[in-house]
């Protein structure tokens, strides 16, 4: 079984806790519930991939905060790193969540 985590139920990506293939079915838990997701590509130890669809501009969240900006739109098993997301921690150009 493949490791990833998810802190709270506002995540919308999860963080891989090991090297991860892409797969069919990787089972994951969001609080109580049960959900399965369709890795698109590969997803190394400590990186991020879509639990669910993020819109284009829409935010990207992690252990239950706005680490970023989706910088195109970003399908659910979707592997998400810096091709995909805009920082916005930390910059006074952004709008603070």
């Amino acid at each position: 079984m493949y490791k990833s985590i998810i802190l709270t139920e506002k995540d919308n990506v999860a963080t891989a806790l090991e090297n991860i293939p892409s797969v069919e079915d990787l089972k994951i838990t969001i609080g109580d519930e049960q959900r399965v997701i369709n890795l698109l590509e590969p997803i190394q130890f400590g990186h991020k991939f879509a639990i669910q669809d993020i819109a284009e501009g829409g935010y990207i969240i992690k252990y239950g905060e706005v680490i970023g900006r989706a910088t195109k739109f970003i399908k659910c098993g979707e592997y998400v790193h810096v091709h995909n997301l805009e920082g916005t921690r930390g910059r006074g150009d952004k709008d603070a969540v």
